[in-house]
């Protein structure tokens, strides 16, 4: 295996409320914070208007990730002036919040999960840190933490799921979907159990494929190309070809939301308290929020260029080339993982039909986990996982 191999790990599912321990090849002890890399030169944004933040937001903003610095949360960083500043003890970026080019005159901090906070799910770091104003939450993770730290998501940022199953296509008869892939019982490799649980409630597979022992590491499917795995349409594929030596050909797969895996993928989600206390702020960052995402995809360069140098600054061992950055923002336009809300056109609209077939399929497979109680399930609602109230219905990517 190649040494980039050995210190890659991939994002591992975080369901069932459960958190999927990993071993962590560290690249070294952190490093002291970073000099800033330029001042800011935006200009002001107008007072009193839309970019300004300044007495309805916080003087920071801080924004939580629920994994490492990558292209899929590019939106997020894209806000990050040119003054950031890194904190690779902390494992944080801040510096001026500057939104279609001007500075809205407060700051932003964004900080990475995963293994820089434990493993610890968005929710929970939230309700920990209430400093953290917004968060990205997975819908399925938001009905876990349901009970005891509900949260709320005001926008979506990528719209449908980047997750996929992949395959080698030689091992299965050149198929080209799940169902085609699974269709002679080969072990379906997950690293928690609520995607095999929904393709085993739709007929797509047997109970007895259900594995869930992956470590995320590529070990297991090099020596064994039977077995389907997941993945994320936007990482692997490339990964899998360009990256990996003993492997370096094309995987098949198909995205998952496809085939009912409907989660809306980190979503910007605040506490519900916060929707009273920054109201003001919300109606003026989420449409942020939602033009940031469009102007990322549209020219992604810098923020590429900082999200790679966060990768570098953080040394925790995970490993992130310019190669999948690149690929990464190809798919999200591509495949339509990043796209307007079908029902109304609005990118960063949550569609409420969708959010009820959310809670309907997801909360009874939860339940058959453990991951939450029969009890805490009567209580939950679509409406109470989600809010429109702040989306700027005028944009668009048309």
């Amino acid at each position: 295996m190649s040494t980039s191999a050995r210190a890659r790990i991939t994002r591992l599912l975080v369901t069932s409320g459960t958190l999927v321990a990993v071993t962590v090849a560290l690249a070294g002890c952190g490093s002291p914070e970073s000099q800033p890399a330029a001042v800011n030169t935006a200009a002001p944004a107008d007072a009193g208007g839309a970019l300004d933040l300044t007495g309805s937001c916080p003087e920071t903003v801080v924004m939580q990730q629920d994994w490492q610095p990558e292209a899929e949360h590019g939106a997020m960083y894209s806000l990050v002036g040119e003054d950031y500043v890194i904190d690779a003890e902390a494992k944080s970026v801040s510096g001026s919040l500057i939104a279609q080019g001007v500075d809205t005159g407060v700051d932003i901090e964004v900080r990475p999960g995963g293994p820089n906070v434990n493993f610890q799910p968005v929710p929970a770091l939230m309700y920990l840190d209430p400093e953290i104003l917004i968060g990205a939450v997975n819908s399925d993770v938001a009905i876990v933490a349901a009970a005891d730290q509900p949260t709320v998501a005001v926008t979506s940022q990528l719209t449908w799921s980047p997750q996929i199953l992949m395959w080698d296509p030689e091992s299965h008869d050149g198929a080209s979907t799940i169902p085609e892939a699974a269709a002679g019982g080969a072990p379906v490799v997950t690293a928690g159990d609520v995607i095999p649980t929904l393709l085993v409630s739709k007929g797509i597979i047997e109970a007895s494929q259900m594995d869930l022992s992956y470590e995320g590491t590529p070990q297991r499917f090099v020596s064994d190309p039977t077995i389907l795995q997941q993945g994320f349409v936007t990482a692997e594929p490339y990964i899998y070809e360009e990256e990996i030596s003993e492997w370096a050909k094309p995987v098949g797969y198909q995205l998952l939301s496809e085939l009912g895996y409907s989660i809306y993928p980190e979503p910007l989600a605040v506490r519900p308290e916060t929707i009273e206390e920054y109201g003001d702020c919300l109606a003026k960052l989420v449409p942020i929020m939602q033009q940031a995402q469009i102007d990322f995809l549209a020219e992604p360069d810098d923020t590429v260029a900082l999200i790679l140098e966060l990768v570098e600054a953080y040394q925790t061992g995970w490993t992130y080339s310019q190669g999948v950055a690149d690929y990464s923002v190809e798919q999200q336009k591509a495949l339509g993982i990043v796209t307007d809300d079908p029902a109304t056109g609005v990118f960063g609209h949550l569609d409420p039909e969708r959010m009820e077939s959310i809670v309907a399929d997801f909360v009874p497979i939860l339940v058959e986990s453990g991951s939450i109680s029969a009890s805490d399930a009567e209580q939950i609602s679509a409406e109470s996982l989600y809010t429109n109230e702040f989306i700027d219905m005028d944009i668009s990517m048309e």
